[in-house]
């Protein structure tokens, strides 16, 4: 058992975790940028784009500002893509594209608060479309994620219902704490970034995964836990059995966030770019 995770049966506890560099090695949503141009959905200079906006995401992340300018940018790229063709290019790569991605420590972890009593959140900045299958396929019982909208067109209308990330993010986990039952000073937290501090604040055991230089640096101040996670595996190599895929309709439906969220961090790629020179 991981140092820290102890056992109360009453009353009822979770575990949040964000997802990107702290449950999965990279960003979920970048990687489909290869199936997004297989299916014509991006170009070649996009796909460079992002294999930069990937090593800069693991390099740091982005912080507020331009989390936000990412959104705002997202929302005018994605207006009118077709989701029904995104779906489609999902459901053919999200089994292979994510399971290998995914840290040992965090399933193993996962398992511990489970065995423990405890509900199992994931809690990400990421499109629920993309979130919610991961979340699945990691036997989370929760997830909270951005949400985008589709109209009856069945195209993105370039409109973003629910933004989960920083204070919102902690807002979420109160309210579930309020509707759920759970004691907040019991639960535990988990993220990789500065960001995510209004999360980790909110519960009594917050830990600091893969951190960022910021949140390492008010980690050691607050005398939070620091976790490494280095070791992806893939879910079948942990349980021989694992060989079911996603339900269909979580697999089609993944397509949303994943297409929006890459976009935007294409922008955010030809932005640093641009910065550099």
């Amino acid at each position: 058992m991981l140092k820290g995770v102890e056992n109360h049966l009453s009353p009822r506890t979770a575990a949040f975790f964000d997802l990107d560099k702290t449950v999965i090695a990279k960003s979920s949503t970048l990687t489909f940028s290869k199936s997004f141009y297989q299916g014509g959905l991006i170009n070649r200079r996009a796909v460079l784009r992002t294999a930069y906006s990937q090593f800069v995401f693991l390099a740091g992340g982005a912080d507020h500002d331009q989390m936000e300018r990412m959104r705002k940018y997202l929302s005018a790229l994605c207006r009118g893509w077709n989701v029904q063709q995104v779906k489609e290019i999902v459901a053919e790569t999200l089994h292979d594209l994510i399971d290998p991605i995914i840290y040992d420590e965090a399933a193993t972890l996962i398992e511990e608060h489970h065995t423990a009593g405890r509900d199992v959140v994931i809690v990400s900045t990421s499109g629920a479309e993309v979130v919610e299958p991961i979340g699945e396929l990691l036997g989370a019982d929760r997830v909270v994620a951005t949400r985008m909208v589709v109209g009856d067109d069945g195209c993105f209308t370039g409109e973003v219902e629910y933004y989960a990330y920083g204070p919102t993010k902690a807002e979420a986990v109160r309210e579930l704490a309020a509707s759920e039952g759970y004691d907040l000073s019991r639960c535990y937290a988990y993220s990789d970034s500065v960001t995510d501090i209004p999360m980790l604040e909110a519960v009594g055991h917050p830990h600091a995964v893969n951190a960022d230089r910021s949140l390492r640096r008010e980690a050691l101040a607050r005398e939070w836990p620091i976790l490494d996670f280095h070791r992806p595996v893939r879910l079948k190599q942990r349980f021989p059995a694992f060989s079911v895929p996603p339900r269909p309709a979580l697999v089609a439906a993944a397509a949303i966030g994943a297409a929006a969220a890459t976009a935007g961090l294409v922008w955010y790629a030809s932005r640093r770019r641009s910065t550099v020179a």
